[in-house]
């Protein structure tokens, strides 16, 4: 029997070269996920651990009349539900006693949101005191080419419903473009004027091109978050654990390095685990400015992913049964004995009473690491602009000004820091622009009674919410939703209202349409919209009557 005109030796050889080609295809689709890490370790490559020499202060005190100093640390993705004060993860299986001080030692701010539900964007309001959209900081910043590598991912494991794609073939700008304007003010170049030392530990998210870099920005000093590890993958000094379900999780691990950048220098690798190093650090900061005003901008990766914690806290859960819950409770164990360690630092050089210490997170606690109850009571999660998203655990402490374990129950946001901080270093705002936070002080002190504000506003690409006299309304366009909450009968945002309240949910509308007409145009376009179920984490199967939105990254 005759086998075409090739016979039965061609068609091997071609089934072979079809094989290799099929095998070498789908080894390429596999393994391309590396290319953006390695790219970018031949750019900016990473030496190894160096010391920090951080600018010594005085050797004896300043006058500083009653300039306070100002730690401010900023957790990432911290749920409201993550803190032992709140309930605590895995039903008060882990304790974190130095975050619950501050709560007694200070005020709590029960009613204090995030700018936005996610980092970057949230990160400029803080900074400036304004929505991050009135200067088109829309949107946080990805890499083109790290949106492709999503889709790549996606596609071999398709979520349900499916992420959106956006701008891959076309031009979305440089991701080192992708930033705050030098034409913002930020907090450290206010308190500058009234003669503050500012440093930057931790996370900045802000852009490190075109004036947009700590320094730029008003930093004296900065020691940056320049990789997405927190040591190397597969030390023995940590536990991992690695979602499979999780597109974004793949991405961290292929092209996350443990890496930091001291000013605008190059990286190199932080000596311990990145936690415990950025804690390290902000102490000898402490310690090098005791004699002068300073500002310590405290920005922690933890706990966002990867999960990755030191093995020394993973072993103290043992109590956790859950491998990802425990390696996630071991990552915020880290990050409240940070919180202790630089409360310390500061009684030990003397400065405790004469320093204002704010703890908040940029949004809520993410979906995608699959993990439930990380906000409870609200519901969302980072990425939605449900409570859960954006109700952060926040607490100011200043010994002799602030009555301990007080409440300030009010509406207020992010952008409430610099105007606060501001008011009390005696520094004028901006009065060229629209500055829309408010001077907290008289209510933090209890001078002053009611609400900082009445009405706030987010909003990310096609996905809009507002709260105005205890009502809030979200709207979007994917999918075509509106949702309307009697936040003073429904905290928990339960009951949706928008059918029967039709005036209302109009009412609402007006304030955000007129909201709209003041804001800037995105600085770059959204590149990938990633859909979150509301009320399951990622790695949950969606069941018929979920509700979902999709997140404009």
């Amino acid at each position: 029997m005759r086998i075409g005109p090739f016979g039965t030796r061609s068609l091997a050889a071609i089934g072979v070269v079809l094989a290799l080609g099929i095998g070498g295809w789908f080894a390429f689709d596999r393994y391309v996920i590396y290319l953006p890490g390695l790219i970018q370790d031949m750019r900016d490559p990473i030496s190894p651990s160096r010391p920090v020499e951080w600018a010594q202060g005085p050797d004896t005190a300043e006058a500083r009349g009653d300039l306070p100093n100002i730690v401010l640390i900023v957790a990432d993705d911290l749920g409201w539900n993550d803190i032992s004060l709140h309930g605590g993860l895995s039903g008060g299986a882990l304790p974190t006693p130095n975050i619950d001080r501050l709560a007694r030692e200070g005020v709590q701010l029960t009613q204090t949101y995030a700018a936005s539900a996610t980092c970057a964007p949230s990160r400029a309001a803080l900074m400036t005191g304004r929505y991050p959209t009135r200067f088109g900081f829309e949107f946080t910043p990805m890499p083109p080419a790290m949106a492709r590598i999503i889709s790549r991912a996606q596609n071999r494991q398709p979520s349900d419903p499916p992420f959106v794609f956006h701008a891959l073939d076309q031009q979305a700008g440089e991701f080192a473009d992708m930033a705050m304007p030098a034409s913002e003010i930020a907090l450290p170049e206010l308190l500058g004027r009234a003669g503050y030392h500012s440093v930057l530990v931790g996370k900045w998210h802000l852009g490190g091109s075109q004036g947009s870099d700590p320094v730029s920005q008003g930093f004296d000093e900065s020691l940056e978050l320049a990789g997405l590890l927190y040591a190397p993958a597969g030390d023995a000094s940590v536990v991992e654990a690695r979602q499979d379900f999780d597109p974004l999780d793949e991405v961290y691990w292929a092209v996350g390095r443990a890496a930091v950048r001291e000013g605008t220098g190059p990286r190199f690798a932080p000596d311990i685990y990145l936690t415990d190093y950025f804690t390290r650090e902000a102490t000898r900061v402490i310690e090098a400015n005791r004699n002068r005003s300073f500002f310590l901008y405290l920005a922690h990766w933890a706990p966002h992913s990867p999960l990755q914690a030191r093995r020394e806290d993973y072993e103290a859960l043992a109590h956790i049964e859950d491998h990802p819950t425990r390696v996630y409770g071991a990552m915020i164990r880290a990050l409240d004995r940070s919180v202790g360690e630089v409360l310390d630092a500061l009684e030990a050089n003397g400065l405790a009473d004469n320093t204002i210490v704010i703890f908040t997170s940029d949004n809520g606690g993410a979906h995608y690491i699959g993990i439930p109850g990380i906000n409870d009571p609200y519901r969302g999660w980072k990425a939605t602009f449900f409570d859960g998203g954006i109700r952060v655990p926040t607490f100011v402490r200043w010994p002799g000004v602030i009555e301990p374990g007080s409440r300030m129950d009010g509406l207020a946001q992010q952008i409430d820091i610099l105007p606060t901080l501001a008011g009390i270093a005696g520094v004028d705002l901006p009065q060229d622009r629209v500055m829309d936070g408010r001077d907290l002080a008289p209510f933090l002190t209890g001078e002053a009674d009611g609400a900082p504000h009445e009405t706030l506003f987010w909003r990310s690409g096609h996905y809009r919410a507002v709260i105005h006299q205890g009502w809030k309304l979200q709207v979007s366009a994917r999918p075509d939703r509106t949702w309307l909450f009697d936040l003073a009968n429904d905290p928990f945002e339960q009951t949706d209202l928008s059918d029967v309240e039709p005036a209302r949910v109009a009412a609402l509308l007006a304030l955000l349409d007129a909201h709209e007409a003041e804001q800037a145009d995105p600085l770059w376009p959204s590149i990938v919209e990633m859909p979150v179920n509301v009320d399951r984490p990622l790695g949950r199967p969606h069941e018929e009557g979920d509700e979902h939105v999709y997140w404009p990254n």
